[in-house]
């Protein structure tokens, strides 16, 4: 005679109540969290987009003092001339070595940097200047002092202004410096 032997393993899981309240659980959660990564986006886009102008810039004054020549950062959305567009800024900037100091990219002139245009719809704009100049001393020259004002879509209160004083040194804005209002 057979002798048939069952063995029921019991085994363990969720059930479809467990699963369905972890899953709603993590939704919520998941909704509580998303707008502070949003934020944190957004800061960390704008951080990114401030350290890329002030390095531009301090390359730019650096690269006068070390070459003995003008070097200009200009407006340019091609990157390979300067536009004539001073609120287009976020369109991109191109840092170069301007022999003949005429404000313009021309044959045999050096192009440093290229920055192309700024991600996340971020405005970028420097009054109604297209240029920073510097001087072979590292100073700023024609008129290339002010306050760049770097905006996303918050608004002024989340607004980065960064400044660039007639000695050519470049700080961060303070709210004592005139910070323009965001578009």
């Amino acid at each position: 005679m057979i002798e048939i032997i069952i063995i029921i393993k019991k085994t363990r899981g969720f059930t479809l109540v467990e699963l369905l309240i972890t899953l709603s659980i993590a939704a919520i959660l998941m909704a509580i969290s998303a707008p502070s990564f949003t934020s944190i986006i957004q800061n960390n886009r704008m951080t990114t987009q401030y350290n890329e102008l002030l390095a531009s810039l301090s390359l730019a004054r650096s690269e006068s003092i070390k070459r003995d020549q003008r070097v200009i950062v200009c407006q340019s959305s091609a990157g390979d001339s300067c536009d004539g567009n001073a609120s287009n800024w976020h369109s991109g900037w191109v840092v170069f070595v301007d022999n003949d100091e005429d404000n313009a990219i021309d044959g045999g002139e050096e192009i440093i940097r290229v920055q192309g245009t700024l991600s996340g719809s971020n405005t970028l704009t420097f009054g109604s200047r297209t240029r920073v100049a510097y001087a072979s001393d590292g100073l700023a020259v024609n008129n290339s002092n002010g306050t760049f004002t770097l905006c996303d879509d918050r608004g002024d209160s989340n607004s980065k202004g960064l400044v660039v004083s007639l000695t050519g040194r470049v700080r961060h804005a303070i709210n004592a410096d005139a910070i323009a209002s965001c578009p």
